[in-house]
């Protein structure tokens, strides 16, 4: 169904996008929802979902509303929810507060919702209306959406390199090839993804920890509300020494291995080796992480490019040569052009004196 929506409703749905915006990093694993409500041309209330567990957008903007959401219009980035989680159903609030009509940007595929929230508003009398700013909107649950309507989360496979597509030296020694300023862009990425995936190979010349340490949007005394992504570490032969710094937090690291009885002691999280399919279904499915963000070499990159799990390729280049004997970004043997694995250039951005480029992999279709 197409709706028609005028100049002034996407305003006031973008400011439903802001909102929900500011919550980015403390939602997981639910998704970032804001809601505006207006009356007579002025808004009213707004409010957005800070936190797994607290209150919806809808219920901090009908509070901040009152006796004036009656007969007001609402603004919602996301189908209101039609279940009872942790919090009552946000589609009946609305109802209970006398709204007219409801506007949405994105219905939401969760089969505990699934067009159930829009029929609760329908049954109730409630005018409404979907799909305004809806790209925008779904920027802000990539992960959650495809997870709701595909059991698969939103995976970014992040590659910093030189100009010469090489990641490291030969010995391994690869701090730093790129510059601050995407170092830190690295941690935004990882502040918006429910676990970070490297392998054994990374962990063991890098001694990685792969959390969220600083962001430059977010205050120091504030990062404290930032949901850590949980660190998964793939090493099929069992190989993670007992102190790499990524297990300093050992409930907040998974390792697909054989069973290793020190590692269960640390109350680390083991997994039964798998392919990268499987993995990333038992992520969504055991473990409600919709983001994914890779940060590996060589060997789990092409990997996750040849298994086509790859939502977004983030590439941060360096204006560096580091020559043939470096390590390539890219180790798969394509003989033939038409097996080359080609991109959509999503946007460009300099970084200081680096460049990110992010795309996406064309998926050639037989």
């Amino acid at each position: 169904m197409n709706h028609i929506f005028s100049e002034k409703e996407q305003q006031y749905m973008l400011q439903a996008i802001a909102l929900a915006h500011q919550a980015r990093y403390a939602t997981k694993p639910n998704p970032n929802v804001g809601c505006v409500i207006v009356k007579d041309d002025e808004i009213v209330g707004q409010g957005f979902h800070p936190k797994a567990g607290q209150s919806h957008a809808e219920v901090f903007a009908l509070a901040q509303a009152g006796t004036q959401a009656t007969g007001a219009t609402a603004y919602v980035t996301l189908e209101p929810c039609a279940h009872f989680g942790k919090t009552p159903p946000c589609a009946l609030a609305l109802v209970n507060a006398g709204v007219a009509e409801v506007i949405i940007a994105n219905l939401d595929p969760n089969p505990l919702v699934a067009g159930k929230g829009v029929e609760i508003l329908k049954q109730a009398g409630i005018k409404v209306r979907y799909g305004l700013c809806d790209e925008q909107a779904k920027q802000l649950n990539l992960g959650f959406l495809k997870a709701m309507a595909t059991g698969l989360p939103y995976v970014r496979l992040k590659i910093a390199s030189s100009l010469d597509g090489r990641t490291a030296m030969a010995s391994g020694e690869s701090k730093w090839i790129t510059g601050a300023q995407a170092r830190q862009d690295v941690q935004h990425l990882r502040a918006i993804s429910g676990a970070v995936i490297t392998g054994i190979q990374t962990v063991l010349a890098d001694d990685c920890q792969l959390n969220v340490r600083h962001l430059t949007d977010v205050e120091d005394h504030q990062m404290s509300q930032i949901v850590q992504p949980k660190r998964v570490v793939l090493d099929r032969q069992g190989r993670l020494p007992l102190n790499a710094q990524i297990l300093q937090q050992p409930k907040q690291t998974i390792v697909m291995t054989p069973f290793r009885e020190d590692l269960a002691a640390l109350g680390v999280v083991q997994l039964e080796p798998q392919s990268l399919t499987s993995l990333l279904q038992t992520l969504v499915k055991q473990y409600q992480v919709y983001d994914v963000l890779v940060e590996a070499g060589a060997t789990l990159a092409t990997a996750c490019l040849d298994h086509e799990v790859v939502d977004e390729l983030i590439h941060y280049i360096a204006p560096t040569l580091l020559g043939q004997t470096a390590r390539p970004m890219f180790t798969a043997e394509l003989e033939q052009l038409s097996a080359q694995k080609r991109f959509t250039i999503c946007d460009v951005t300099q970084l200081g004196q680096d460049i990110r480029l992010t795309m996406t992999p064309v998926i050639e279709v037989v």
